[in-house]
């Protein structure tokens, strides 16, 4: 007879080891702790330390998350930092079981205003520095294991937003998609699956501002399907899935949690 998998063993992560990047603030935050929810240690990487000091005390108060957050100070730009990284984590189970890149920036709204250095360290943190991460936890990977490699993207990679968003940053998220795709055509077979999540508009570190000012706020009501935008713990669904056996046979998928912004 098929077995047929209770729903919480489809999102189960319990034993399993990831890493998250960009965890101190904002969607890697929220990702850290819907992971600890479901059972995974995780390892949280972001430059700011003392922020990831205070979510790891945070959730060691709480049954679920009892000793499951490992703060690590990581630049992700840096080869050392990613080696110490891997290397970090591994140690933990002997392997790494889901990794979120997400650790990013924004940019310059205006392109007559980006510098030929600033744009290249956008891209450099954006969009390499992931790629470069995601190489050397695959390199780990031995026959038979499963790891899945959650790349972030955004809505600003897939269609203009001007005058918010900028250049650089819609290059380094379009290329997000791009590096995805590549990367889960080069690895499936080895059973290592790669997606992408594509956020809309949240209100985040990153877009400060945009819904605290009537104006733009409104342009996100005004051409958002759900007339919103959106709230805290929305993509944390998309993450879960991405990175329990409930996504087992998908790969190389770009998944919008938008409110319909793409599709208006």
């Amino acid at each position: 007879m098929t077995h047929h998998p209770h729903v919480h063993e489809l999102f189960d992560l319990d034993g399993r080891v990831a890493i998250v990047t960009g965890a101190s603030s904002g969607l890697g935050e929220s990702f850290a702790r819907v992971l600890v929810s479901a059972g995974a240690t995780v390892v949280a990487a972001a430059r700011r330390l003392d922020r990831l000091e205070v979510l790891a005390k945070e959730l060691d108060g709480t049954t679920a998350g009892q000793g499951r957050v490992v703060p690590v100070r990581c630049d992700v730009t840096s080869e050392q930092d990613r080696s110490d990284l891997v290397e970090l984590a591994r140690a933990i189970t002997g392997q790494i079981d889901v990794l979120v890149n997400n650790a990013g920036m924004p940019g310059v709204p205006h392109a007559e205003e980006e510098t030929v250095e600033g744009f290249a360290a956008l891209l450099d943190l954006n969009l390499a520095s992931g790629f470069h991460l995601a190489a050397r936890v695959a390199a780990t990977v031995e026959e038979g294991q499963a790891l899945s490699i959650i790349n972030i993207s955004s809505v600003i990679g897939l269609v203009s937003t001007a005058p918010i968003g900028g250049a650089s940053y819609a290059a380094s998220k379009s290329g997000v998609m791009g590096l995805t795709r590549e990367l889960a055509g080069q690895w499936g077979r080895r059973g290592i699956r790669v997606n992408a999540i594509v956020p809309g508009w949240f209100d985040t570190e990153m877009t400060d501002g945009l819904f605290t000012n009537d104006k733009s706020a409104g342009w996100v009501r005004r051409n958002t399907m759900l007339g919103r935008g959106g709230a805290e713990g929305e993509v944390d669904g998309a993450l879960l899935f991405l990175a329990s056996p409930a996504s087992s046979y998908v790969t190389g998928h770009a998944l919008v949690v938008d409110g319909g912004w793409i599709a208006r």
